[in-house]
This record gives structure tokens, sequence and C-alpha cells, in this order.
């Protein structure tokens, strides 16, 4: 079997819905498996996994284990030369797989492979890639210094500037949400270091490959939309956890001094702060207008009655009439993916495309009774329900 992937799920049934099915249909030409491991979830995310996907591999947890051991347990299962460690709240390409596991195959002394990640919003996200966050990169990252000074060597490590978003090439460290790498790797390094609860393992599994004189690659050549924070309530436990991972990391990897504590301290501890601030969701306007992109005339008015606003319907085989239809004078606008008739790859094109801070996004998977995105990447996102 060429690939197994791995998706951790929490409480995130909706999403995890959509992200089962892209996956589906990227490993359709693959010999290939999804192993889905849920952590005890109180929503009806099993359940719906039973009912969608009684082909998928549920592996249903009674206690929430964490990121690590949630995703340990099932690797141990996996039966692929390959694990994809994936996140619930991403969407994947159909050909994200093949183009992935293609590079991976010409690599040498392989480590884990990253790929281009976008939020809902169409917006890169630059933990895509980053560097090892030693104390002076994470100084440079506190105090703003990578903005300031993003060409130099000296500042700009921490978000791993000396490739662009659109350039593939190694890397220090991947982030959690998309993570593949061989499975004989994967026990060599015996998986996520389950001390460490979540926040700080995609870090420590980066570093403790390159300490084995692995290569860890940022791919562009493929895009992955990732909501970001539908996992995570981003509350005062949360704070605690961020905290607790990154002194987790340093006391594990990097000689302690009084200084370096102290500096840490205060640098985790303002991190998690904002972080906490950033991740509470903040309300936005409705959009002034919706536009349908699909080929099904008839959701259109069905639509309309649910949002109770006017939906304009774009035929999607007409792409170049959804960018002229876009002039819409500082309108907030929201568009909507039919999957039924665009592809995920389609989709995450569109948002990346036509990012625009008055537009927002919504796709409507197949066979599915809502509409579900996210137009920030510090909330947990929307579900608009249309049975």
């Amino acid at each position: 079997m060429q690939l197994s992937v791995v998706i951790l799920n929490y409480n995130v049934r909706y999403f995890l819905e959509q992200c089962v099915l892209s996956v589906q249909e990227a490993i359709s030409g693959l010999d290939a498996e999804i192993i889905v491991v849920d952590n005890n979830s109180s929503d009806d995310s099993c359940l719906m996994m039973k009912t969608r996907f009684p082909e998928v591999k549920l592996i249903e947890n009674k206690e929430n284990f964490g990121f690590p051991k949630g995703n340990n347990i099932a690797v141990n299962q996996a039966g692929g030369k390959y694990i994809c460690i994936l996140n619930p709240d991403t969407v994947v390409a159909e050909d994200t797989f093949t183009k992935i596991l293609a590079f991976a195959e010409e690599k040498q002394d392989l480590g884990i492979v990253g790929c281009k990640l976008i939020d809902g919003t169409g917006s890169f996200l630059p933990e895509s890639k980053r560097g090892i966050p030693t104390p002076w990169v994470a100084f440079t990252k506190i105090f703003g210094l990578y903005k300031i000074f993003p060409k130099s060597n000296l500042f700009n490590r921490y978000y791993a500037q000396h490739l662009n978003e659109n350039q593939t090439g190694k890397v220090e460290i991947l982030v959690g949400a998309f993570m593949l790498l061989e499975k004989d790797l994967y026990q060599k390094l015996n998986g996520f270091d389950e001390n460490c609860f979540m926040y700080a393992d995609d870090i420590d599994l980066s570093y403790r490959t390159l300490e084995m004189k692995r290569n860890n690659y940022y791919f562009h050549e493929t895009t992955v939309l990732h909501y970001k924070g539908e996992s995570t309530v981003k509350d005062e436990l949360y704070m605690k956890r961020f905290q607790d991972a990154m002194n987790f990391f340093y006391q594990k990897h990097f000689k302690k001094s009084w200084f370096f504590s102290f500096f840490i301290k205060i640098g985790t501890w303002f991190f998690s702060f904002v972080k906490m601030f950033q991740g509470k969701p903040k309300e936005k306007p409705l959009p002034e207008s919706y536009i349908l992109y699909s080929e099904n005339t008839n959701l259109t008015k069905k639509l309309a009655s649910i949002l109770e606003n006017k939906v304009r319907f774009l035929d999607f085989k007409k792409e170049k009439m959804v960018n002229s239809s876009l002039i819409l004078k500082g309108k907030k606008a929201e568009i909507i993916l039919d999957n039924h008739y665009v592809s995920f790859k389609k989709c995450i094109n569109i948002i990346e495309t036509l990012k625009d801070k008055n537009i927002t996004f919504k796709i409507l998977p197949k066979k599915a009774s809502y509409i579900i995105g996210s137009n920030s990447r510090n909330d947990r996102g929307q579900i608009i329900k249309i049975e």
C-alpha cells in the first residue's frame, strides 16, 4: 500500500465530513487508505463516519488522548509505506497526494514533507514552513523583527523566509496540519512525543527528524485549505497548554540558564496571551450579496430563502464571469462553491485567486445538506444547514 492518511478528529463533525470526502477523491487512483481516529468527541462525528463512510477505518478512543497519542494509535494500524498526518479542518485537492508522493519518491534521506496551506479566506498560512524556534528566533518573532527585516537571514528564520510561499525547498519545521513521511521513519522516531499533549508536537517531530540527518521539505506545488482553529477553542486552557508545550520543547532540546528560562517564560506567556485573544471570534457584518458558483439553478432559490438574501447564479464553466462580477464597489460578497460541479481543487484555486477582504467563501460539499467555511483564521468557522 502506498499511503495511509491519518485524520485525528475531535468535535468537528462537519469539517471532518468535508475533509474525508476530499481525501477520498484524492486517493481514488492510489493504493491508499483513510484512518480516522476520534478522541472521544461529544458530537455525532462517529455516527456520521459510520453512516456516510462505512468503508473508512474508524478508531473510537474512549477519552481524549491528545494529538500525539491519538495519531500514534492510528499509525500503528496503518498499512501504507507513507503516512500523511492530516487535520480534520482541511480540504485537499484531487491531485494533492499524487503530486506530493511523486516528489517524496525522488528525494534521498527524506524526512517530512509539508505543503502550501491557505486559510478559509485564501490567505497563505506562514506556519506552512518554519525554522527551529531557538531563543534568538523566538525573540525575532515576539518582537516582530521578521516583519521589519524579511530579507535578512538574521531575522527571517521563524517563518523560513529564505523561501517564498511559491518556492519548494528545504525547511526545518513543518506544521502538524499536513505532514507526509515514511511509516518506517515515523516508527524510528517513535512517533509524536506523548509527553506533549498538543501544540509543540509538530515542532518536536520535525526537529528530531533533522537530528536523524534527514531533510524536511516545503512543497509548494499543491495547496491545501486549512480552516485553522476549528478543533480548538482558544480560551484560558488553550493558553496554559500552549505555554506548557513551548516549555516542553525548550526543556527537551536546549540547555537552560536563568536568563533563558525567564525569557522563554515571558515569551511563551506573551504568545499564548495574544493567541487566546486572536482566537475569540469577532462579529462580522453579513454579506451584502451572495454568488452561487454551480450548474444547479434550482439551488439559487433555496439558498436565497435560507440566507434571506438574493443569490446570484453563475455557471461554473464560465469562470471569467466570476471575476468580472466581483467588481462590487466595496460591497461585501460571499461566494458559494457547489462541490457537486466544482472540484475541490477548483474550489481551493478560486479561494486563493479571488482572496479579498470583502469576499468570503463557503463550500457546499457533495451530497451534503450544509454550506461550510471560515471567514477568519482565528474563529471556528461557520456551518449553515440548507435542509
